[in-house]
């Protein structure tokens, strides 16, 4: 796929938050997907905002990846509703996700190790010039390009002819993120990004999710780790086994019972008298057992 225009490159800036009031850019209602007799979601409510993080959590088995896959596309759901824009859709492909501005950053990022940074930016939707049936790639324009809006997104890379392999997992994985906001995405998926990444490389990323979400896109971050979550979401929705354990906006939940639900506390705090019996295990720290979900009696005091 090549491209002489700008079309929707650089469409979403600072100031062009989508308009529509309360309309979400995603919703899912109630949705679900079965493969045969196995129910991989069930009954998931989902909302995504412009300028909003969505934060979903959930251990191994949990179905971030089956929800990750009907929002991008890539399978269909089989229950429920999947609305974009307040319209109801059944994406076919993912290119149909991509057409509505539905972008997602896999956790190996789909790049060519070997090729430069900019190559790999442009990665099968390069410029060219020229008359046809001669058209050439516009080298200069795409490195110009590429460079100013990676500056755009805060990151100074000193050459963008290295092997974009050669980048930190953090410099990856914020130069996918910087491609996605180009090619003019308005919901931005991202899988596990700071899964196989160290503390500082973590902080980075989560700095450039704070970026697209400032520049009016709609993130949904998945992850299992809840301090990262907890830094820079908006919103929290758990899954657990398939289905949503907990929703909750920032002012409604704390660290501690974010943390609590992605540890099992609640299946914890229902065996701690159980536990207590085992010689060894120490259950003092474990939660006492109440309902996590209930609203948080006065979110002014909770940690922000």
């Amino acid at each position: 796929m090549t491209t002489d225009g700008t079309g929707t490159h650089g469409a979403i800036l600072a100031d062009t938050v989508p308009e529509g009031g309360d309309t979400p850019l995603v919703e899912l209602r109630n949705a679900g997907k079965s493969y045969g007799n196995i129910r991989a979601l069930h009954g998931v409510d989902l909302t995504v905002r412009p300028g909003q993080v969505t934060c979903v959590l959930g251990d191994n088995g949990a179905g971030k990846s089956t929800l990750i896959k009907i929002i991008s596309g890539l399978h269909q759901h089989t229950e429920g509703e999947f609305l974009v824009d307040g319209c109801p859709v059944r994406f076919s492909t993912p290119r149909e996700a991509l057409d509505k501005g539905i972008a997602t950053v896999y956790q190996d990022l789909a790049t060519v190790p070997l090729m430069p940074v900019w190559r790999n930016f442009f990665l099968g939707s390069e410029m060219t010039k020229g008359p046809w049936p001669v058209r050439r790639l516009d080298i200069d324009r795409m490195k110009k390009t590429a460079d100013q809006e990676l500056r755009n997104m805060g990151i100074v890379l000193d050459d963008l002819e290295q092997p974009i392999g050669t980048l930190s997992g953090g410099q990856r994985q914020c130069v996918a993120i910087a491609r996605a906001v180009y090619f003019g995405a308005r919901v931005l998926i991202l899988d596990e990004p700071t899964a196989a990444l160290g503390v500082k490389q973590s902080g980075v990323v989560l700095k450039y999710i704070a970026a697209a979400r400032d520049r009016g896109l709609g993130v949904i971050f998945i992850t299992h780790n809840p301090h990262h979550a907890y830094m820079v979401g908006d919103h929290f929705s758990v899954l657990r086994l398939g289905t949503m354990e907990l929703t909750a906006s920032r002012d409604q939940v704390s660290l501690e019972e974010l943390t609590n639900h992605m540890a099992g506390g609640t299946e914890l705090a229902a065996l701690k008298h159980e536990l207590a019996q085992v010689r060894g295990v120490d259950v003092e720290e474990l939660p006492e057992e109440k309902d996590l979900t209930a609203p948080v009696a006065n979110p002014g005091e909770k940690a922000s």
